[in-house]
């Protein structure tokens, strides 16, 4: 290990150790409440150019496995844990290892509860890590720094994949990736449906020659606001539409609405919603930075899901056309699976669309 710190918007600095050497990392700094799931939070798309920080003390206590990366690499740019209380197990990868092999920068042994008091006062800013001491130089360069405009063409996929059903195919989804979790193609695949994925930048005539069912909006990084939208506006009401995260953001700012950014966002697997139609409360998994205005909503909507922390808008659907959406994750990846029953419905809604039909 190697002396490391952290280097604050406000000129703080806070001293930690470091997996690697000679490292200097700059990202947005955010946390996440989760008491498991690093490896997912880590290989989530989401966390494209973001620092992030676990509240939970010890992490890697079972190591890396596979089945659980939610995409092909890590996308976070940097992790900072307080304790890495990985153990020895038996065919499984370490995480420093893991973490060294894919050359990101961890830092412990540092009180990450205080750095998330920070933050949950003072509102998510961007920092840089760094082996080096702190000098003027990495003042410079952090006061510099902007957050990438363009993280979703950085990291959405560059060619169409296609996806059998799981089981018994009962419809067609198309999925356009801003920067999709692998849980979300699986979710869909399990309740019964083919997934073909498209690049962000797909066009609309080209989904609506595909002879789908439904289209889904994905998740992904960064303000929904730095999205080219015109494939979706073009979509609704040809189509019927499902959206999550940064899809949920995409469809309401094609309605017309609203977003705005949170102070600290929503991130952990334990965020309370409740269903505005019938009451019940499901405990969600989430991973967002920004949120719908719920009073930008257009009159011919109606909000489904509310947060129940805050009165966040968790959820819309349309009165007069097939669109529906969700601020949180009903895969979960990590976190409880309440909500995942939601894919199911979602399926069988298009399914008897096109029976009807």
């Amino acid at each position: 290990m190697s002396k490391a710190h952290i280097l604050f918007q406000d000129g703080s600095i806070f001293d930690a150790e470091a997996n690697l050497n000679d490292m200097t990392v700059m990202g947005e700094l955010v946390f996440n409440t989760s008491m498991t799931g690093y490896q997912e939070i880590l290989t989530d798309p989401s966390y494209a150019s973001q620092i992030v920080i676990m509240t939970y003390p010890l992490i890697g206590n079972y190591g890396i496995d596979k089945v659980f990366s939610e995409s092909e690499k890590i996308h976070a740019s940097g992790f900072i844990i307080k304790e890495n209380s990985e153990t020895s197990l038996e065919n499984k990868k370490c995480l420093s290892d893991y973490l060294a092999e894919n050359e990101i920068l961890c830092l412990s042994n540092i009180d990450t509860r205080k750095l998330t008091k920070i933050i949950r006062s003072t509102g998510c800013k961007n920092c840089l890590i760094t082996t080096e001491d702190i000098t003027d130089k990495h003042k410079k360069m952090l006061s510099g720094y902007v957050f990438p405009k363009n993280i979703v063409e950085q990291i959405s996929g560059k060619k169409t994949e296609k996806y059998e059903a799981i089981g018994r195919q009962i419809a067609d989804f198309a999925l356009i990736d801003y920067g999709v979790k692998n849980s979300i193609i699986k979710s869909l695949r399990e309740a019964g449906a083919a997934v073909t994925v498209y690049p962000y930048d797909v066009k609309a005539e080209t989904v609506l020659n595909g002879n789908f069912n439904a289209v889904m909006l994905s998740n992904g990084p960064g303000d929904p606001k730095n999205v080219d939208i015109s494939t979706v506006k073009e979509l609704l009401g040809k189509i019927a539409v499902f959206g999550i995260c940064l899809g949920h953001q995409i469809a309401a700012l094609a309605l017309g609405a609203d977003t705005y950014k949170l102070k600290f966002g929503h991130r952990g697997a334990n965020h309370p919603v409740i269903n505005t139609k019938n009451g019940k409360v499901l405990i969600t998994s989430q991973n967002h930075g920004y949120a719908v205005d719920g009073d930008s909503m257009p009159k011919d909507t109606e909000i489904s899901y509310k947060n129940i922390n805050d009165n966040t808008v968790e959820g819309f659907e349309h009165k007069n056309i097939p669109l529906k959406t969700l601020q949180f994750h009903p895969e979960a990846g990590p976190g409880p699976d309440d909500a995942k029953q939601i894919f199911t419905e979602w399926v069988n809604s298009v399914r008897r669309e096109a029976e009807n039909a």
